[in-house]
């Protein structure tokens, strides 16, 4: 199984790395993340050059596609082109945004009857586009999920780990980055995190 991590200029390193590094110790299930750009080299927020491992083409064909967060969503959301190249199928992938991602989600109509979560200075941008936006760090309906805050990618990782490999595997992942002495309380919040939403939609 893999996963399209989108990572557009400007991004936030904190939302691109967290997710795709806790999915990638879960390589030997089976289960690998790839930074994905739309041009070869991207810089983030704070200057660092990434090359992107794939192109952004490669989301459409993904398992799972994860929308990074940035200071240049709003241009991002704007570009015709550059969405043009976004082509994403919830019936088949499972879909997730970071903070400002959730401004791609809007834009490609895939959260119209959905509230999101995302961070504060997106969210009158995201509420701008007509979308609800919910006060907790992550919510997900479906195959579609957001989060909301830097530290929330790994509530996003979770849902993924969870839905392709079980709970047992997400456990297991955030057992061992968690700080030391706060295993459980990490495990634990994560977790709960999750199956909040999935709670609220039985």
């Amino acid at each position: 199984m893999q996963v399209a991590v989108l990572t557009f200029d400007g991004f936030n390193e904190l939302d691109s790395f967290i997710a795709a590094a806790l999915i990638n110790r879960c390589r030997k299930d089976g289960l690998e993340a790839f930074i994905t750009t739309p041009t070869p080299v991207v810089t983030s927020m704070n200057g660092v050059e990434v090359t992107g491992q794939r192109p952004v083409e490669f989301a459409t064909e993904a398992d799972v596609v994860l929308v990074g967060s940035g200071v240049k969503a709003r241009e991002v959301v704007a570009d015709d082109g550059l969405v043009s190249r976004l082509r994403f199928d919830p019936s088949r992938q499972l879909i997730g945004s970071q903070c400002s991602g959730a401004l791609v989600l809007a834009r490609l109509g895939l959260v119209e009857t959905m509230p999101v979560c995302t961070d504060r200075r997106s969210r009158p941008f995201v509420e701008a586009a007509g979308v609800t936006v919910l006060d907790t760090p992550f919510h997900a309906e479906g195959n579609i999920a957001t989060a909301g805050g830097c530290l929330a990618s790994q509530y996003l990782a979770t849902w993924v780990i969870t839905r392709t490999l079980g709970e047992e595997a997400a456990r297991a992942v955030l057992d061992y980055v968690a700080p030391v002495g706060e295993n459980r309380e990490t495990v634990d919040r994560a977790l709960r995190a999750v199956r909040a939403t999935e709670t609220a939609l039985r």
